[in-house]
């Protein structure tokens, strides 16, 4: 690559894949011909990543509603759950909440307000504030949030959750109640078997509800880690990461991805000479400022990624040296002072003022975030993504 470029971002096109395919060839050989096709030459820390859906699909990691309607039978047997801090989502969420639904006979449902932990909102703030309401200590049975708020509608999808998430329930057959709080614990006047929905936060509410007495505290991850004839399993993350394949079936995040990764790895050097970093990649974990949604839906960002991926960048803000360190130079001098100072800074630059403002998150959070901006989740038809000069800076 030129000195006059940096990060090249491609995103390249494989066959649609399907259960039981030879996805560690299908991605070799798709990069393979992406390079041949536009004559690009492969380097040593290039990155090649791989979708979470391919790896699933290819996998076969697929259940059914009524697979998870068994396992909520065996793992609830009284029937009456508490199910705290769901998303609202009808891709993520409401698939799972039939096959809940279907192997409970009640559900007392507690929705975080004024919004989802992504950040789907149910009500503004702004609402709040008006109506006097403080979502920190205030409980709000159904009646007393239509009563205060009336029906609202995702400004997004125009879907009114409440009722929806009611009618999910009613239609498989329970008994359905909701109300809206922010505290794990306020469920538990109401149901004391909980499941907790939540995806970054539930470790600590798996803890609240237990040192305040319910008796049995499961999360989403928890659901699903083993096969139920013969379906498919996420041992680690259970219903955590899912999407919605059809009415009655749910795409599980993959499983076994550090196996898939290395293979990746291992072809690439075989067919290249070149040692090319593999990460499998789902949600990025980026915020839209607009609707005010974190897309980080996924309970990680990359469930598997090789060793050269590990750690965080290790950085010198340039605009920082040039005001600061630098300010009396310019043209040349300016240029050669800070390829020196990037040529001869310390391993672990952490404390520093020289690094103020550069990004201090895991490699694979960023690059994962690249590739799923790169690949979107609609037509583009890209779900592996060619990353070249990453890991090349100003001074190389």
């Amino acid at each position: 690559m030129s000195k006059s470029i940096g990060t090249v971002v491609r995103g390249v096109r494989t066959p649609i894949i399907r259960q039981g395919d030879d996805l560690v060839s299908i991605v070799v050989d798709s990069v393979l011909e992406a390079a041949r096709s536009e004559q690009i030459a492969f380097a040593d820390r290039d990155i090649v990543a791989a979708t979470e859906a391919i790896v699933a699909r290819a996998q076969g990691n697929y259940i059914t509603v009524d697979d998870i309607a068994d396992d909520i039978k065996e793992k609830f047997p009284e029937g009456h759950i508490g199910l705290i801090f769901p998303i609202l989502s009808r891709n993520r969420f409401s698939i799972c909440l039939k096959g809940i639904a279907r192997g409970a006979k009640k559900i007392t449902l507690m929705l975080s307000y004024p919004s989802d932990e992504v950040g789907n909102h149910l009500v503004s703030l702004d609402a709040l504030d008006e109506k006097g309401i403080n979502p920190y200590t205030d409980v709000l049975t159904e009646a007393e949030y239509r009563e205060k708020f009336g029906r609202v509608e995702h400004p997004f999808t125009g879907v009114d959750y409440v009722e929806y998430y009611k009618q999910l329930i009613e239609g498989e057959g329970a008994e359905a109640e909701i109300i809206l709080g922010n505290n794990a614990k306020d469920i538990l006047p109401y149901a004391k078997d909980v499941l907790t929905c939540d995806i970054h936060t539930r470790e600590r509410s798996k803890r609240l509800l237990r040192q305040n007495g319910a008796r049995t505290v499961l999360g989403l991850d928890d659901i699903m880690t083993a096969s139920r004839n013969g379906s498919g399993f996420n041992p680690d993350y259970g219903l955590l990461g899912s999407n919605k394949a059809t009415e009655e079936t749910v795409k599980l995040f993959p499983r076994n991805c550090e196996v898939f990764v290395k293979q990746v790895q291992d072809a690439l050097l075989e067919k290249t000479g070149k040692h090319i970093e593999v990460m499998v990649y789902g949600d990025g974990a980026f915020k839209d400022p607009v609707g005010k949604i974190w897309e980080l839906a996924d309970p990680v960002v990359s469930p598997a990624y090789t060793g050269g991926l590990e750690g965080t960048p290790n950085e010198l803000k340039l605009k920082y040296l040039a005001d600061n360190d630098f300010a009396e130079l310019t043209g040349q001098a300016l240029r050669e002072a800070i390829e020196k100072a990037i040529e001869t800074k310390d391993k672990n630059l952490k404390g520093t003022m020289a690094t103020q403002g550069t990004t201090p998150r895991r490699l694979t959070d960023l690059i994962g975030s690249l590739c799923d901006l790169t690949s979107g989740s609609g037509d583009k038809g890209t779900p592996v993504v060619w990353i070249q000069g990453y890991f090349t800076n100003y001074a190389e």
